[in-house]
Order: structure tokens, then sequence, then C-alpha cells
């Protein structure tokens, strides 16, 4: 029995800022899995990617990160292009791969099931409904509300949301997501609307303006840390959330995991790639 699983596809990534490009693995499962590594959970990745990017699997066992792999025709490619302001991104989608299945999570049983669809076509309504019979599910929104069109990245609602949201215990999105998801500008009242829906815990996150939560009509403000620098925004949201459930699945109250997956954030921005740090760099983190 695992306390987390995580499913989703881990990516080719090509990561433009100001001045230089950078290529490396990406992906919500990715960048979450390396963030929670070196916490004390027990977790597993279950994950697709083409037979040539297998390596990538390797490298994470080696980390010490437990992975279900199952093998796709293509590898996600995805293109991240910053522009100045680390806080919004535009995308291109250059592969995609193969939706996982029901008969792939059925040997997997776990406390919170952790989607992070990179595609509306990753995560079948299907699946979301045969997990939530067996356990929480927690899940970033933002693969629900993208589609490509000439390789770019469109951002569109979620047609099938008013179906599979009752079925979601914890939803995260970010200020635009937010907005596209409800049709209000607010996030307070985007937080409320997606409870009225049927969501349990909604955690919407405000780039370097923080995060805010939403649990039983209480609002939880987060503040942002001040990262030593911001070098690399790519998977910010993905490292928030492994702290956040992470925190959760220990008893922490909202403010507290809300505060622990903020810092944890802070530091990830700080590096290319993942989050390589501890707890205790987390908790050191929130003293400053």
């Amino acid at each position: 029995m695992y306390n987390i699983c995580c499913i989703g596809h881990i990516t080719l990534d090509k990561v433009v800022t100001p001045g230089k490009e950078i290529f490396m693995p990406g992906g919500t499962s990715y960048y979450f899995s390396n963030a929670i590594r070196n916490m004390n959970v027990k977790y597993v990745l279950v994950t697709s990617l083409a037979e040539a990017e297998m390596h990538l699997v390797e490298a994470m066992f080696i980390d010490g990160i437990e992975v279900r792999a199952h093998q796709s025709a293509h590898t996600v490619h995805f293109e991240n292009i910053y522009a100045g302001n680390l806080d919004h991104r535009t995308q291109r989608v250059l592969q995609t791969a193969d939706p996982f299945t029901i008969e792939q999570l059925d040997v997997i049983d776990a406390g919170i099931f952790h989607l992070g669809p990179l595609l509306a076509g990753d995560i079948s309504i299907e699946l979301i409904k045969s997990l939530a019979q067996r356990a929480k599910l927690s899940l970033d929104v933002q693969g629900y509300l993208r589609k490509v069109e000439n390789n770019n990245v469109v951002a569109v609602d979620w047609e099938d949301k008013m179906i599979a949201l009752p079925y979601i215990s914890i939803l995260k999105a970010n200020e635009s997501e937010a907005a596209i998801l409800t049709g209000e500008k607010d996030i307070r009242a985007a937080a409320k609307r997606l409870c009225e829906w049927g969501v349990e815990e909604v955690v919407i996150t405000l780039g370097s303006l923080g995060s805010l939560i939403y649990r039983d009509e209480i609002f939880y403000t987060i503040p942002a840390y001040p990262p030593a620098s911001e070098t690399d925004a790519t998977g910010c949201g993905d490292t928030y959330m492994a702290g956040y459930l992470y925190q959760r699945i220990k008893g922490a109250s909202l403010q507290q995991a809300g505060e622990f997956a903020s810092a944890m954030a802070s530091i990830k921005i700080s590096s290319p790639g993942p989050f390589k740090g501890t707890e205790e760099d987390v908790f050191r983190k929130l003293k400053e």
C-alpha cells in the first residue's frame, strides 16, 4: 500500500528562457516524483513512454524513485518558452504518448492518486471513476485545459468537468486555469465554484504572489517565499503539490501544508531541473 501514487507521462522538454535553452526530462510526473523522493513517504510513479526514452526511468530508479513504466509508441515532447516573466509561459507539443488504462492501475493500491495529465486524452473519465472507488484523487487540472493546434497549446475549457469534478478530492490550478475552468476572474469566486461542483479542496497557485487554498467555506492565504534567484519555473506547481500532499498525509493543517509547499517551490525555482532538496531544507526556508 502506497501513501501516494502519481500518474502521468514523463516528457522530453525544451525549456527556453531569456538568454539560454535547456533540454531535459519533464512533465508533472517527473517533477512531482523528484520533489517527493527525499521525503518520508511510500511513493510510486506510474508512467508511460517510448522504449527509446526508458533510460529516463532507469535514472529515476537510481535516484531511489519507485516507477512502474509502461511502453508507449511515443514519448511526449514539450517546448516551454518563458519571456522575461517566469510566472507565464507559452507551450508547443511536438509528440504525444498513449493514454493510461484502467488495467495499468488495477495492481496499484494507494491512499491518494495524484493525477498529472499533460493533455486531455491522457487520463479518461472512466479511469477517474475507477480510481475514485479505491482512493482519494488529487488532480492537477492543466492537461484538461489544453488543446493542441498545429503543435501549439491553446487554452480551452474542460468539456467533461461536470462529470469528473465530483470524483476529485483535491484540485490544483493556477490563476488562469481556474478562470478558464469556472469563468470566474476572481480567484475566491473560482475556488467556491469548484467546490460547488463537487471538489472538496481547491489549491490555486499564484506564482510569485503565493497561493490560495479553499475548503469547507474557509480560505487560507499562503505567502510566497522569495527565492535566492529566479532561474527555472518549470515544475514549480508540481513541486508545490508534492510538498502539499506530503504534508497533508502527515496530518498537517491546510495552512501548514500550503506554507511548506510554497517554500519548497521557492527552493526549486532557484535552479534548473527538479527539486533536489530535503524536508530539512524546506523547514530552513520557512524560518528565513
